[in-house]
């Protein structure tokens, strides 16, 4: 049934109390039963420029636009302004962000790109529209709730799209997989690491920190070890598992004792017969309060291994209370002697340093790929706010002070995807080796530039939204998540002091003979 319309007059004569009407981007809204229960008081919708009045600058100077399709909203619009559309919604399920520099360069209208092609762009529209309809509704609830994310969502995921099995890039993984990939690949063959980048950074638009990491991340970084050093009986028991959504795993490195400095970790494993016999802790793991499987560093008698431990007896795990949401997972993980088939090591005994160190480049990488994507939702929401915010009587934008804020945003995340986009392409066209001895230092200093500007951009974005950046909802909500989790990223997968000094050391020992001399 078409809605009903009412001109301009008519709704100005609903403007007092038991009987108030509002216009809201075209739309009229009877809010006569509403007003006492309006969380700001009735008072706010009597004032001047609301009741019986066009309220859409006042109303979006208060609240996001997702507030009017909530249902109990929702159901109070009553009709439209004659002659009036509508003109403030949002991008539908797939749909590119018309707001500049809210998506890369290569989105943009007009504009060509060396690295991308069509199939790369129908494979992100079908990746955001998938995103939009089946995950972003539970990466909000989860965020929230702290709950892990619904085994339905996962299932989708794996059986719908193969989206576990992507996010782990090129691979043998992928064997018997592709006939399922054209659901979203439709003109593509293989899975290259441009997808990938694809695939996390849509994953990183929803401003929910904590569910980006809950997505299953400790698979994505935990399962490459098994992949590239388990052997062929552990891979077809444990991966298939894995990447259809069944069980859960986790890369569990990091302790206490340890924290950037991996050779100093104090987890044991014992030789007993067929068994290592495992004793010791693990911190800040991703995805443990949930994980089947651990891909754990220990030290022998012969020196530093990585065993794969299935979840049993004497295994514990304990939930971690950190600033970002308990969606992640993230755990304290007790190994008391736990029994471990030495048929469960992955690669060389005492050689799981090369093991670790290997899959390091693609941990970090990834990481850049996500933290880069949530510092542009926050450029977007910069750009959106300081155009409609009126201060002075005019838009935030009209301040010089503000402009020079969105220009160091900018600036950032402009730099930071043409240098990813870039190593990426290098990792394209380069073997596991060489990305390796090639790539470590350059990766490094790029996920130390990314973290150093996410919290120079989570400064900024503050500032810009002043107060409301300090709230957990509203208007700035993704800012205040951004600027409470942006440390996340400057920590995880390697200290960025740490990366930076990496890279240098990386960029030194490559220097020999006279050569380089002045």
């Amino acid at each position: 049934m078409a809605a009903k319309q009412y001109t301009e007059e008519e709704v100005a004569k609903h403007n007092k109390e038991g009987d108030l009407w509002v216009t809201i981007d075209s739309k009229v809204y009877d809010l006569s039963k509403f007003a006492n229960l309006h969380p700001g008081g009735p008072n706010v919708l009597y004032a001047d420029g609301v009741a019986g009045q066009d309220a859409t600058q006042v109303f979006f100077g208060l609240h996001r636009l997702e507030v009017l399709h909530r249902p109990q909203y929702a159901r109070l619009q009553i009709g439209t302004i004659v002659g009036q559309e509508s003109v403030i919604k949002p991008l539908a399920p797939g749909e590119v962000s018309k707001v500049p520099y809210a998506e890369p360069t290569w989105l943009a209208d007009g504009f060509k790109s060396a690295y991308y092609t069509e199939g790369h762009r129908k494979f992100h529209k079908a990746v955001r529209t998938f995103f939009m309809e089946v995950v972003y509704p539970a990466a909000i609830q989860c965020e929230e709730n702290g709950k892990r994310i619904p085994q339905e969502v996962v299932d989708k995921m794996a059986s719908e799209v193969n989206m576990i099995a992507m996010r782990l890039g090129p691979g043998k993984h992928l064997k018997g997989r592709m006939s399922q990939l054209p659901l979203l690949m439709p003109t593509a063959h293989s899975i290259e690491l441009l997808f990938k980048l694809i695939i996390n950074t849509e994953l990183a638009r929803f401003g929910t920190r904590g569910f980006v990491d809950g997505l299953l991340n400790g698979a994505v970084i935990g399962v490459p070890p098994i992949l590239n050093f388990g052997s062929p009986e552990l891979q077809a028991r444990v991966v298939p598992e894995v990447l259809s959504g069944k069980k859960f795993l986790a890369l569990a490195i990091s302790e206490a004792f340890a924290g950037s400095d991996v050779g100093g970790l104090q987890t044991t494993a014992v030789r007993d017969g067929d068994f290592w016999v495992v004793t010791g802790t693990k911190k800040w793991i991703t995805n443990g309060t949930f994980a089947d499987y651990f891909t754990t560093g220990c030290k022998t008698e012969t020196g530093f291994t990585v065993i794969l431990i299935e979840r049993g007896d004497n295994l514990e795990t304990k939930a971690i209370k950190t600033s970002y949401s308990p969606t992640a997972g993230t755990a304290f993980v007790t190994f008391d002697k736990v029994r471990v088939p030495v048929g469960n090591t992955l690669g060389a005994v005492g050689n799981g340093m090369s093991v670790i160190l290997t899959n390091f480049n693609h941990e970090r990488w990834m990481l850049i790929c996500t933290a880069l994507a949530a510092q542009r939702v926050v450029v977007e929401e910069c750009m959106k706010w300081a155009s409609q915010r009126m201060v002075f009587g005019k838009p935030l934008t009209s301040q010089a002070v503000i402009r020079s804020k969105l220009a160091a945003m900018i600036s950032r995340v402009e730099a930071a995807q043409n240098w990813l986009e870039n190593i990426t392409h290098q990792m394209n066209n380069m073997n596991y080796a060489e990305t390796s001895s090639k790539l470590a230092g350059p990766i490094a200093l790029l996920k130390s530039f990314v973290t150093k500007s996410g919290a120079e951009t989570a400064t900024d974005a503050s500032q810009v939204f002043g107060g409301r950046a300090l709230t957990v909802t509203g208007m700035g909500k993704v800012i205040e998540n951004y600027h409470r989790t942006v440390m996340f990223d400057a920590i995880l997968a390697g200290a960025e002091d740490v990366l930076a000094d990496l890279g240098v050391r990386q960029a030194v020992k490559r220097m020999s003979g006279n050569q380089h001399k002045l």
